[in-house]
């Protein structure tokens, strides 16, 4: 087991160094500004919906709470599938110490 999470931490980490090695020189945009991009060119008159009422004083600062909120995310998801496994544990012994057929009953 101990074997298999080293591998799979070492595959994440290559996942995640080997585009920067090969493309260290690359721009890694994001699909907003890309989809800003494309929109601007199809139709140049568009205007947005609606402005934010509160934008990030930095890229910093942005990617900050975007990485709170993969977090927080994150935990949520974790918490629920930890607890539905606890209690599919618990429940496991139960069910196997009860009888499928109670004994001594006739019918």
């Amino acid at each position: 087991m101990r074997v298999k999470n080293v591998v799979l931490i070492v595959c994440v980490v290559l996942l995640a160094a080997v585009p920067l090695w090969i493309r260290g020189d690359a721009e890694f945009g994001g699909a907003d500004g890309q989809a800003e991009e494309i929109i601007t060119q199809a139709q140049p008159d568009y205007e947005p919906w609606f402005t934010p009422f509160w934008e990030p004083p930095s890229g910093e600062v942005e990617g900050l709470l975007f990485a709170l909120q993969a977090a927080l995310g994150a935990g949520f998801i974790g918490y629920f599938l930890g607890l539905r496994k606890g209690k599919t544990a618990k429940e496991a012994p139960e069910r196997s110490a009860k009888p499928s057929s109670p004994a001594g009953r006739s019918s």
